[in-house]
């Protein structure tokens, strides 16, 4: 069954040009022109990712994901005109899976696309089923994470981020390490996406986020996932 895209895009030519290129890859492509239209369509169809432009004419779209992120962890690709790092950061602070500046390659944006539903719909490679640390389980099948018998609430890329932490539990890995292991190529020189994601992770597992005793911070060398916690 081909996978479902909503594309929410004010621009006519760019979403024409979004809606035929992903047509001709295979998609079931669906569009939104503004943040309500989007937020309707979300409630409506059954989907499988979403392509959202960060300026709409009507709202914000880091308030589209916003809400979205209130009842749904569907993959979000973000589209940014805008310059400043701060909005990619707050789009992933919010639940953004990935951003992709404009203007783009077509082929970039398809591959950032594929990424984020792989994520969502494959299994770890050679992945233990479940992790368990104390209480904290990892269910890489079910892309499932519970602390105490709670589900804590993650999007799929900081389930992937969470699950390669765990899986090399006991070894420090640099932020260049972590994102070729979850998206499988390099990051820009001063992505701080990682830093972002790894800030949501401590607060859905860490007793206390501020003080994190699972994931730590090595300075100047990237994150650690203890096996056991203080």
């Amino acid at each position: 069954m081909s996978e479902r895209i909503l594309v929410v895009e004010d621009d006519p030519r760019l979403a024409g040009m979004l809606d035929e290129y992903l047509r001709n890859q295979g998609y079931v492509v669906s569009q939104a022109a503004n943040g309500a239209q989007a937020l309707e369509r979300l409630g409506a169809d059954v989907l499988d990712a979403a392509i959202l432009d960060l300026m709409l004419p009507d709202m914000d779209g880091l308030d589209v994901c916003r809400k979205l992120r209130e009842r749904s962890d569907l993959p979000v690709l973000m589209l940014t005109a805008r310059g400043d790092a701060i909005d990619r950061i707050v789009g992933l602070e919010i639940g953004a899976d990935d951003y992709l500046p404009k203007p783009f390659e077509p082929r970039e944006l398809l591959a950032r696309l594929r990424a984020i539903l792989r994520r969502r719909t494959a299994p770890a490679s050679g992945a233990t089923k479940v992790l368990v640390f104390g209480q904290l389980e990892i269910d890489a099948d079910a892309h499932a994470v519970k602390v105490a018998g709670r589900e804590a609430d993650l999007t799929t890329y900081q389930f992937e981020l969470l699950l390669a932490l765990a899986q090399h539990a006991g070894r420090v890995l640099s932020r260049e390490l972590l994102m070729d292991l979850v998206r499988g190529e390099q990051p820009d020189a001063f992505d701080r996406s990682i830093d972002v994601h790894v800030s949501r992770i401590r607060a859905a597992i860490e007793d206390d986020p501020k003080s994190p005793k699972r994931i730590i911070t090595v300075r100047g060398a990237g994150y650690l996932f203890a096996r056991k916690q203080d």
